[in-house]
């Protein structure tokens, strides 16, 4: 594919410093539909960021576009804080019968606003709330947002320092695998929770996710999930799960913790909930941990109309019966075989690779061949995202909508823009 410059001077002109995924991508983007994306010169890229997550169900999926826009054509409320509304009923039943009901779950549902941050925000709010302690544990390379609280409990130390002030109350952990399997799970932490002269105040809750996306897709075990919730269990901590990027069905299963068979006391859901790309975020909890009182947390947009509308529509259409599931851990395998492949081929240049479902991650120990991965993969039509504390993984996040041909187009590119950096 041969590329030529955009005219992006009103961008540099006006738009802050601050912006990120433009400076990988100089293209003008201008529709998407499925799994593909066009520029305004008519240039087609195939898409396997999926809007970091939030578009589970590909670009303008055509059963959501059809709900949307019917609901939009008949006046459908579109701004209602949190009053009661039909597309917000239909939501809160679909959930309930889809979701919840089926993995005998009552967790209450709560809209503290339109974004993921929103969601661990509310959801450490309620933590501390409830336990009436401040401390929260997180874990090494976690990430869970970019405002205060959320930074708090990040581990990246880039974003970290652009809060400007100290960030407090949160405490961090090895994540599983941290110490390369030297050191027992745990031990550390529950010897910290033991001893009085630790210095570690009593943790509110403990927050984790079990994949990390942003921190280089580190996958925990199934069974260091399950220590982690009886450790929480036995000291008196509530378990948050941060499914933002991995829950609506990115490993595979809904809840991205269900292979683990836990149930955690707070789930923040945000990304692809939508469904469309619309924003919306959602903290589920115990019923038990329910104490707000009405009006403690809220916000102006946390009632999205629109996206109840298309949220209702994806459960509806794909997780009404197991065949997402199915699909997304078939196509999963699908990347593991070609990973395989690379990685054997490239043995020389140290290459890695892990996860789980519709999320990879091909890790080199020259951070800098990852970049240039997906910068080739980009002038191949592809696009490509790096994570890892030093943007050291090529992270694979395709649409679960992705079609087998187009899945194996991409892993072709892939293949090819390996081959070309080396």
């Amino acid at each position: 594919m041969t590329i030529t410059q955009p005219d992006l001077s009103v961008f540099e002109a006006v738009e802050s410093e601050v912006r990120s995924y433009c400076r990988s991508w100089p293209a003008i983007f201008d529709r998407a539909q499925g799994s593909y994306l066009y520029d305004e010169d008519g240039r087609t890229y195939l898409d396997f960021f999926a809007g970091a997550g939030s578009l589970n169900y590909g670009h303008n999926n055509p059963v959501l576009k059809r709900a949307l826009i019917d609901y939009l054509e008949r006046d459908g409320i579109t701004h209602a804080l949190d009053m009661s509304t039909t597309a917000k009923r239909a939501f809160l039943e679909t959930f309930r019968d889809v979701v919840l009901r089926p993995r005998d779950m009552d967790h209450k549902v709560m809209f503290p606003g339109p974004t993921g941050t929103n969601a661990v925000e509310s959801a450490l709010k309620l933590a501390r709330k409830v336990k009436g302690r401040e401390s929260i544990v997180s874990f090494t390379n976690a990430f869970h947002g970019m405002s205060l609280g959320s930074l708090a409990v990040t581990g990246n130390a880039f974003k970290r320092a652009g809060a400007g002030i100290p960030l407090v109350h949160g405490t961090p952990m090895p994540f599983d695998d941290y110490l390369d399997g030297r050191t027992p799970d745990f031990i550390w932490f529950e010897r910290l929770l033991e001893d009085s002269g630790s210095g570690l105040n009593q943790p509110a809750a403990v927050i984790v996710e079990t994949v990390q996306g942003e921190g280089g897709i580190n996958v925990a075990r199934a069974e260091w999930l399950r220590a982690l919730a009886d450790l929480c269990r036995r000291h008196d901590m509530l378990l948050i799960v941060d499914d933002i990027q991995m829950g609506c069905g990115r490993t595979g299963p809904f809840f991205s913790f269900e292979e683990a068979g836990i149930v955690p006391d707070i789930i923040t859901v945000s990304k692809s909930i939508g469904g469309y790309g619309l924003p919306l975020a959602l903290t589920l909890f115990r019923p038990e941990l329910d104490i707000w009182e009405p009006g403690e947390h809220n916000g102006t947009f946390r009632g999205n109309n629109p996206a109840f509308v298309t949220a209702a529509a994806a459960l509806n259409t794909y997780w009404a019966d197991g065949q997402m599931e199915k699909q997304t851990l078939a196509r999963g395998e699908r990347i593991e075989r070609t990973l395989r492949d690379i990685v054997t081929e490239h043995a020389h240049a140290g290459a890695t690779f892990r996860g789980r479902g519709l999320v990879w991650g091909l890790e080199f120990q020259d951070p800098a061949r990852a970049t240039a991965v997906c910068r080739r993969a980009f002038e191949l039509g592809l696009l490509l995202e790096t994570s890892g504390p030093q943007s050291e993984v090529v992270k694979f996040l395709p649409p679960l909508t992705i079609t087998p041909e187009e899945l194996d187009e991409g892993l072709r590119i892939v293949t090819r823009a390996v081959r070309d950096t080396d």
